[in-house]
């Protein structure tokens, strides 16, 4: 895959790890590990209690427990001391190494996670708080892939494509392109709303199943009663249930492949213009645009473009249809037009990495 100027194999892109350990779970670890080091110091202790003296000479378990407690927490009192050289050696070669496991462990690595979790809660909400009409892809496959080079040719900066992968190194890959990544299951709502698919603009769906498909369908839809949904799917007669489900446009990439593999026998020709249709930034591009005041009034013929469908009051008429007569202000129109190469580009964005 072709990376966008300017991208290179740093990660700019924001990752949001759907499945993250709490800090509390990863804090009750590390007590685990901190308590099975007090019970083996303890151990250790009451094992060789011949070899410690106490001020009433008599080391218990009690005693012991009092000893480890003292020792790994370096405040050491003193009234309980070893006197052997095997206890000595015991405290010199074993119990100081546990010592200072015990600190690291305990107090170190617990500060450093709990820090650690907390900037990155925060600049997730941050993120999320900013996050305003971008465009959800549900899968980054080899339809994924596509669909945004498309976007970003078609002028949706990177910042505002967030895409949900449960591969951790696809969203690896997207965040090396400055795009936002979400590990986990786009099918599963705590997923979804860890996009904002609320606030998105429109949603593309391109799982590797058309059942997958189906699932996240279904769950944008209740999440967001009026996103704009586009999925593909493999096989065209769970077209219908995709729209069942809630999709506006499905896109049947089976059957779509087999008219073209059907074309190119007889008209290779229109095969490779439909090719240079769909490959955004070069040659002839498809657009989309409203009409302009200039050209209110005339016939779809006598623009500079190439007009293919006019869109008016919610219904799409063909480019030949009479009933579209003149264009008039609220027409949406499809043209075809050839590739500006000197639009100049935009610097790439560098969002923070989280």
């Amino acid at each position: 895959m072709t990376q966008p100027e300017g991208a290179g194999t740093e990660h700019t892109g924001v990752r949001i790890a759907h499945v993250e350990p709490s800090p509390f779970r990863q804090v009750g670890q590390r007590l685990l590990f901190a308590l099975f080091v007090f019970v083996l110091t303890v151990v250790l202790v009451y094992l060789d209690r011949e070899g410690y003296r106490d001020v009433d000479d008599n080391v218990d378990l009690l005693d012991a427990a009092y000893y480890a407690t003292v020792t790994l927490s370096t405040t050491g009192y003193g009234d309980i001391t070893p006197v052997t050289d095997q206890a000595r050696l015991v405290n010199l070669a074993v119990i100081t190494p546990l010592r200072v496991l015990f600190l690291i462990v305990l107090i170190g690595t617990t500060l450093e996670a709990l820090t650690t979790r907390s900037r990155e809660e925060f600049r997730i909400r941050r993120w999320r708080s900013r996050v305003r009409q971008h465009v959800i892809v549900c899968g980054y496959g080899t339809k994924g892939r596509s669909a945004i080079r498309s976007l970003i040719a078609n002028g949706t900066t990177p910042e505002k494509i967030v895409v949900v992968d449960p591969e951790p190194r696809a969203i690896d890959e997207a965040n090396s392109l400055g795009l936002t990544g979400i590990v986990g299951d786009a099918g599963r709502t705590e997923v979804l709303r860890r996009a904002s698919v609320e606030r998105a603009r429109a949603v593309i769906v391109a799982a590797n199943r058309d059942d997958a498909a189906v699932l996240i369908t279904l769950t944008v839809r209740q999440l967001n009663p009026s996103v704009p949904i586009t999925t593909s799917v493999r096989e065209e007669e769970n077209a219908n249930l995709l729209r069942q489900s809630g999709a506006d446009t499905v896109i049947t990439t089976s059957a779509t492949s087999g008219r073209l593999l059907g074309l190119s026998t007889d008209a290779p020709r229109v095969v490779a213009v439909v090719e240079d249709l769909v490959t955004g930034g070069q040659g002839l591009d498809l657009h989309q645009r409203t009409v302009t005041s200039g050209e209110v009034g005339l016939g779809p013929r006598q623009l500079r473009d190439i007009v293919l469908s006019v869109t008016r009051g919610g219904r799409t008429l063909r480019f030949d249809d009479p009933l579209i007569g003149t264009l008039q202000p609220e027409d949406v129109l499809v043209v075809v037009k050839a590739h500006d190469p000197v639009k100049p580009n935009r610097p790439p964005t560098q969002p923070s990495q989280i």
